[in-house]
């Protein structure tokens, strides 16, 4: 997500371009409000591990990087705070894939002054659920 966003302001998709590490993931932000991210990825050969399929920690990293987006729209949103870090993700893998897009969308927990939960739910071209993950993060002042 960009660092150069206006205190105080609403976050459209425009402003969550991918940079650092999602920027090398290619994750993209195709929608977001403070109560929901919707972002996409194609997967392929880069993203396998040793047996073909995508590997479970490019699972772990959407969702840590969707919770963690979704987490700053909701502090800029209700002027809490600017930003918020993954403090514990638990990602169960349902399905494996070899390649396509996976769709990962969030929803909220809990969300308090110190800290927040996260859903993230990765789905595949056909919409079946391919791992689900739940993220907690730490407010900053």
């Amino acid at each position: 997500m960009s660092a150069d966003i206006p205190t105080g302001q609403a976050l459209s998709v425009a402003d969550l371009k991918a940079v650092g590490f999602d920027e090398t993931l290619g994750l993209e932000m195709r929608s977001a409000t403070p109560d929901e991210i919707v972002a996409t990825m194609e997967i392929g050969a880069k993203h396998h591990q040793p047996y073909g399929i995508v590997h479970g920690g490019v699972y772990c990293a959407i969702a840590e990087s969707v919770a963690s987006t979704s987490g700053v729209v909701w502090l800029m949103h209700t002027g809490l705070g600017t930003g918020a870090v993954g403090v514990n993700n638990n990602t169960d893998f349902l399905k494996s894939v070899p390649s396509g897009t996976i769709t990962a969308t969030s929803k909220p927990v809990h969300r308090g002054k110190r800290q927040q939960l996260w859903q993230v739910d990765m789905t595949d071209d056909q919409g079946q659920l391919l791992a689900t993950s739940r993220v907690r993060l730490q407010n900053l002042a």
